[in-house]
């Protein structure tokens, strides 16, 4: 055994033994490890990782989009997603993360039917490796569960066959009063099976069956999975509602040590099959969980940042940076080799969850409130004692920046690039959804259609109607757009926005928020100061304390910085990046 697989085989060995233990195995660690190996074709001249690598940068922009979010008539949706890529973003995106492509039976896409196959209805494997070919790809691993009507769940009915005993089962007077899960439908789903009644593990839907990784069959059918996405050109793997993914009953079976242990495991293969893959666990869970998941920069290399959107939409609701503030000068700065994944709208609504103990009940029944007077839908879950609680909101971006707490306003435009200018400058890599970038408003014949609150902010663009919108100057698409598209140009030629550069938060004021960056090679600093407020407000620019020995300039209008002891008006939800030259 080389010099590379035996130092390998030895750590999987050791992190199999700490995911198994006390679990009876029919396979020694041993064995599982060597077809872990072979699974992923890891032979005698692989590459160990460099740890604390950082493999991205200040370029490094993401979109977040389903396959199919624009159609066009007689085209694949993946081939017309590639279309609008080349003729609207190549010179600003680097990065694409299409939601499930694959066949599935419900929740748009994460309720997998089969992983091995592209949805027909989008297109081929051949499709998403020419996407791959020219943009990093990001792809979901949906590894918690899957699809009721998947092979694998036919087989647990039948009794016999691959997936017989993949998923999870437990009794209706087990203790299960403690899981913690985000919805509110019974947990366990009685199912006939050919052994008799079983009653599955349903974290999210009846539909979305739990697996069971105390069996490692399940670890070594994602192994294989994990091979398949990387030879399609996979470079980001999504961890979905990776969380849940160990169960004990009697526990609240979330963030247990197995799943982080897990975590571990699935990095040792994925980077040794890729060392310049990487891993973004989604934990929509309180802040203090979610830091967990980069251990000690040996399990995520990404953690969703998933306090940011709340946190961010109630300072400009709410005119007042107070909590954002308080938030940013809690975290951690990323150490080498990880990063925060920052995000403020995606497929999923605005989780609540990550603002808990950040905002207090009254603040959150606030967002809550105004939220639903802009048109926008509220999720709930069941607490341990069966209280109905706000989970997320559901809204489309665009429309949750129409107006304050105190009711709509003119300032649309300005609060929602205002929310995209903080965002893309803080510390870390920014991800964009698609609707964002094409600043698109609440779906509601979606949404009565679906009876799913999720659909309001999941729209499906025709290619047609699309190019019309942006092609009529006097619709806010084109003008967000091109506004989004002039403020990430901006970004990815600065050093000092690099994801793990610098970054500290300055303190001016309730209505101004603020923080500055600073480049890894110490050359440029860049202060990052938002109105975020409705009412003009004077920046001094001594607060700021810049040496008087440099030139600086506004890097969004491009203006020159002259006089360094005046003050800058700036206008309601205006945004400044001054910067050293």
């Amino acid at each position: 055994m080389s010099a590379h697989i035996e130092p390998l085989k030895n750590k999987l060995i050791q992190q199999l033994s700490t995911i198994y233990e006390n679990i009876i195995l029919k396979q020694s660690t041993d064995e599982i490890a060597e077809t872990l190996i072979d699974i992923m074709r890891l032979t005698d001249d692989i590459t160990p990782p460099q740890p604390f690598t950082n493999h991205w940068s200040e370029t490094d922009i993401v979109l977040i989009t389903y396959g199919d979010s624009i159609i066009k008539a007689g085209q694949k949706p993946l081939q017309t997603l590639k279309g609008f890529l080349d003729n609207h973003l190549k010179d600003t995106i680097n990065s694409v993360h299409i939601l499930p492509f694959f066949p599935y039976s419900s929740d748009d896409g994460f309720s997998v039917i089969d992983y091995s196959s592209v949805n027909e209805s989008l297109g081929s494997w051949q499709d998403i490796t020419e996407i791959s070919q020219h943009y990093q790809l990001m792809s979901d691993l949906v590894i918690n569960h899957c699809s009721s009507r998947s092979a694998w769940f036919d087989n647990f009915i039948k009794g016999e066959g691959p997936g017989h005993d993949f998923f999870f089962t437990a009794q209706l007077d087990d203790d299960l009063s403690t899981v913690v899960r985000p919805r509110t439908s019974p947990l366990l789903k009685a199912v006939a099976t050919g052994k008799g009644q079983k009653f599955v593990w349903c974290t999210f839907s009846h539909d979305q069956v739990d697996f069971d990784f105390r069996n490692p069959a399940v670890l070594i059918a994602f192994a294989s999975i994990i091979r398949q996405y990387l030879d399609s050109g996979v470079k980001i793997f999504r961890f979905d509602a990776i969380a849940f993914l160990w169960k004990i009953v009697g526990r609240d079976c979330i963030n247990l040590p197995q799943t982080h242990e897990v975590v571990r495991l699935l990095r040792t293969l994925i980077e040794s099959a890729d060392p310049k893959a990487i891993i973004i666990t989604e934990t929509n869970v309180p802040n203090t969980q979610n830091l967990t998941y980069f251990g000690n920069a040996n399990e995520a290399h990404g953690i969703y940042n998933f306090s940011l959107p709340p946190l961010l939409i109630n300072t400009l609701l709410t005119g007042n940076c107070t909590h954002l503030k308080r938030w940013l000068m809690s975290m951690p700065p990323s150490q080498d080799g990880t990063m925060y994944f920052n995000f403020i709208a995606s497929h999923d609504g605005i989780g609540l969850r990550p603002a808990e103990g950040l905002l207090s009940h009254t603040e959150l029944d606030s967002l809550v409130q105004t939220i639903e007077s802009f048109g926008g839908k509220i999720s709930w879950r069941t607490t341990d004692n069966g209280e109905q609680k706000a989970y997320e909101m559901n809204i489309a971006l665009y429309d949750a920046l129409q107006g304050t707490v105190a009711g709509k306003d003119q300032w649309n435009f300005e609060r929602f690039i205002c929310a995209h200018a903080i965002m893309f400058a803080l510390e870390g890599v920014p991800g964009v959804y698609i609707h964002s970038m094409l600043g698109t408003q609440n779906d509601y014949n979606k949404l009565a259609n679906t009876h799913n609150n999720r659909a309001i902010n999941r729209h499906r663009w025709d290619e047609d109607e699309l190019e019309t919108a942006l092609a009529d100057s006097s619709l806010h698409h084109e003008k967000v757009l091109t506004t989004l598209k002039s403020l990430l140009n901006t970004r990815i030629k600065q050093r000092a926005f690099h994801p793990n550069a610098t970054q500290f938060t300055l303190h001016l004021g309730l209505q101004l928020f603020g923080f500055w960056r600073q480049s890894q090679n110490r050359k440029q600093s860049i202060f990052c100061v938002s109105n975020i407020s409705d009412k003009p407000v004077a920046l001094p620019l001594s607060e700021l304390n810049l040496i008087v020995t440099q030139a600086w300039v506004e890097l969004i209008s491009g203006d020159q910085i002259y006089g360094l002891t005046q003050e800058i008006m700036l206008s309601p939800y205006q945004t400044v990046w001054i910067s050293n030259v």
